[in-house]
């Protein structure tokens, strides 16, 4: 995967490929897919989270659709069109849906899996049971001892604009300046 997104991450100049965000960018494969980077974007993790969270979504949001429908990547233009067809009822998006020319092989692509992605990750929780999302900001509620880096991170440290792992209780975050993992039961989302 990490020669999937330095590929995306030169192709997109950093940027998410559907609003233009250069920040906490995700590798999302673009269904059906064969984890390639042709059939993949770069995206931002708002983009990421309403695409994968239907009921997220805010219409307002995709007007940046305007221009990246335009992008010469398939992929993008597959999501684009997607996106799209999901807010169309908006009454906007239906405008450019119908400016928006695939090439026949990219229109059979969109309207292949038309179905929301699922993210199936197990929620990560804090101490709480609260769901953490990315970007949260969260409290330390135990002294805890930050190994390699000869610190220890104290209890009602705020830690802001978390990242999510892959694994469900662990997240990362800046302590004193250090980037490091956290295991979210010993924290409560601020």
């Amino acid at each position: 995967m990490g020669h999937v997104k330095d590929t995306l991450l030169a192709r997109s100049h950093g940027a998410c490929e559907l609003c233009g965000h250069s920040e906490n960018l995700n590798v999302l494969e673009v269904a059906p897919s064969d984890g390639s980077a042709e059939k993949s974007i770069l995206v931002c993790q708002t983009c990421y989270g309403q695409i994968t969270n239907p009921d997220t979504i805010d219409p307002n949001h995709w007007h940046c659709l305007n221009e990246s429908m335009w992008s010469t990547e398939p992929a993008v233009q597959v999501m684009a069109y997607r996106m799209l067809k999901r807010i169309a009822s908006e009454g906007w998006p239906q405008e450019l849906l119908d400016m928006l020319y695939l090439e026949p092989e990219v229109q059979a692509w969109a309207e292949a899996e038309e179905e929301p992605v699922v993210d199936e990750r197990e929620p990560t929780r804090d101490s709480n049971g609260t769901i953490l999302q990315e970007g949260d900001t969260v409290t330390i509620i135990k002294d805890l001892d930050v190994k390699g880096a000869g610190f220890t991170a104290k209890r009602g440290t705020v830690v802001k604009n978390i990242h999510l792992t892959d694994h469900p209780e662990q997240i990362e975050g800046r302590v004193n300046g250090v980037k490091i993992v956290l295991l979210s039961k010993f924290l409560k989302k601020a």
